[in-house]
């Protein structure tokens, strides 16, 4: 599945604004917005929002 759609997903699911993903992931508020005009973030970026939504969902279980 393309990150960008794994993102909408996970923001979704856990009700988190598309800012404060990308602030809170990578410190990039604009992260998402960019990401649905068409930016491609390099490698270092994905592993980062990889990292971050594997251990939000890990604090996030009961």
């Amino acid at each position: 599945m393309h990150l960008l759609r794994r993102i909408e997903v996970f923001i979704r699911e856990h009700d988190i604004p598309p800012t404060r993903f990308g602030r809170e992931s990578v410190r990039d508020p604009r992260l998402v917005l960019d990401m649905r005009n068409g930016r491609e973030p390099g490698q270092r970026m994905k592993s980062r929002v990889e990292h971050f939504m594997n251990k939000y969902k890990e604090g996030a279980k009961p």
